[in-house]
Parts: C-alpha cells; structure tokens; sequence
C-alpha cells in the first residue's frame, strides 16, 4: 500500500483510510508507539492494554455456568 504525506495543520501526517483502520484494528484515539530503524523504516505499533487475569477468569466461569450442559455432553 502506497501513501503520500500530506499537510495536516501545520503538521504531516498520513491518512489512514476506514479500510486501513478495519484491517488494523485500530480506532480513533489509539495510542502508538513509534519505532525509527536504519535505512529510515518507520514502525508503528498499536499500545493496547492488557486484559486482567481477574477479567479473563470471570468470563471463562460465566461462559462455563452458562453452557454447563453443554459441556458435559461434549466430554
């Protein structure tokens, strides 16, 4: 994918168009980081917070109350 740099205020900046934002996952208002390599490659890298084991635990024991008679039918 080809993109120009062009004047956004009195800034750069690249668009990224809603097909773009689809394909990364992004959305406005995500925070990046920023990368510069030799040769003057740019790197950007969505900062997404990490989900809480306490998060990740209560959906899993919901999602099993809820499908419990499912489940022993599959084991």
């Amino acid at each position: 994918m080809i993109k120009t740099i062009v004047k956004v205020g009195n800034s750069q900046g690249i668009i990224f168009d809603q097909s773009m934002m689809e394909l990364s996952h992004l959305k406005l208002g995500d925070e990046m980081a920023v990368s510069f390599h030799t040769g003057g490659s740019i790197i950007l890298t969505p900062l997404r917070p990490s989900i809480p084991k306490e998060k990740v635990s209560s959906v899993i024991q919901e999602t099993m109350k809820e499908y419990a008679q499912t489940m022993k039918k599959l084991a």
